[in-house]
């Protein structure tokens, strides 16, 4: 019975010493292994062999990218205004034995650093910078951060500045700063807007004004031509036909009441030529109405004579008359 116990006694014991040689590291995680209380080796993702009672693995140390919030900080700016500045930090583990042995509160120290860090960025700038000028202080952030903690086996990938809270007072005075300057703009907008729409209908009227003067200008130009043809067609016609001086007197008379047509003639003036005028139509008019003349009675013809008698001797076989 006393074997049995025994056995299990140094069963035990084996187990419990395997379980203490035989270590197990997760992916993304280091291992500070140390001897006798010294700093021995870092221990790889995978299996470790470690020497029981004489090795001790320190608590695993994550080596994947940390995000840290820190609670917002009161920063004085370069004119003495205090804005409350709430940063966040993205950092990487890079030396499992420099954070383990270099710093002892690694997020602390970080914390510190950032918020001295800050107020010595946010003291050399105006209330207006910081808050227009957020990529140059994460800028400048990260790299005061990066060379401090460089040697803690810590690299600082990213500082963000979430929020950046002035003064009650002095938001209500950029408020009203920012609506005057939307007011400002809006009023310029409308004055460029008039500006714009009094340039464009004045362009639109003086080129209306162009349209149409060339359009009459190449109306006038047709109806002159027009007029040409029709002169050139009738004087040649006119000249073609030989009109004696009826007819140009006729023409005349009709001419007369399209003279007197105008709505500013107040007298209608005869002129002289009217009475030749109708002097000339009555004569044609009663030439026309005269009956024809009777065909002149045809001339007497002198009897024919034969060849070789003289002119006046009776013919042969008539004898001659008593007088002759």
């Amino acid at each position: 019975m006393a074997g049995y116990i025994v056995l299990a006694i140094v069963a035990l014991f084996l187990i419990f010493t395997a379980a203490r040689t035989i270590r197990i590291v997760p992916q993304a995680k280091a291992g500070v292994i140390e001897r006798l209380g010294r700093y021995n080796r870092t221990a790889d993702p995978g299996l470790t062999i470690v020497v029981p009672f004489i090795d001790r693995m320190k608590p695993l140390i994550d080596l994947r990218e940390q995000v840290v919030s820190f609670t917002p900080q009161p920063v004085i700016t370069e004119d003495n205004l205090t804005v409350q500045i709430d940063s966040v930090l993205y950092f990487t583990v890079t030396d499992a034995k420099s954070v383990s042995y270099e710093v002892a509160n690694p997020l602390q120290a970080i914390e510190q650093l950032t918020v001295t860090t800050l107020r010595n960025v946010i003291g050399g700038m105006t209330l207006e910078d910081t808050l227009t000028s957020r990529d140059q202080i994460n800028a400048q952030l990260r790299v005061v951060l990066d060379e401090a903690t460089g040697r803690w086996g810590i690299r600082i990938n990213r500082v963000e500045l979430k929020s950046v809270d002035p003064p009650g007072s002095i938001q209500e005075a950029m408020e009203k700063q920012m609506r005057a300057e939307r007011d400002r703009r809006a009023a310029i907008l409308t004055a460029e807007g008039v500006k714009q729409s009094a340039i464009l209908t004045a362009e639109g009227e003086k080129q209306s004004a162009v349209l149409k003067a060339e359009g009459a200008k190449t109306a006038a130009i047709l109806r002159a031509e027009g007029e040409s043809k029709a002169i050139s067609t009738v004087f040649e016609a006119i000249h073609e036909g030989r009109p004696d001086q009826e007819l140009l007197s006729y023409q005349y008379l009709q001419m007369l009441p399209q003279l007197a047509r105008g709505e500013a003639n107040k007298l209608f003036i005869i002129p002289s030529e009217f009475s030749s005028a109708l002097g000339n139509i009555g004569g044609a008019i009663g030439r026309m109405a005269a009956p024809p003349a009777p065909p002149a009675p045809p001339a007497a013809q002198p009897p024919a004579t034969p060849e070789g008698l003289p002119p006046g001797a009776p013919p042969p076989g008539v004898p001659p008359s008593a007088g002759s």
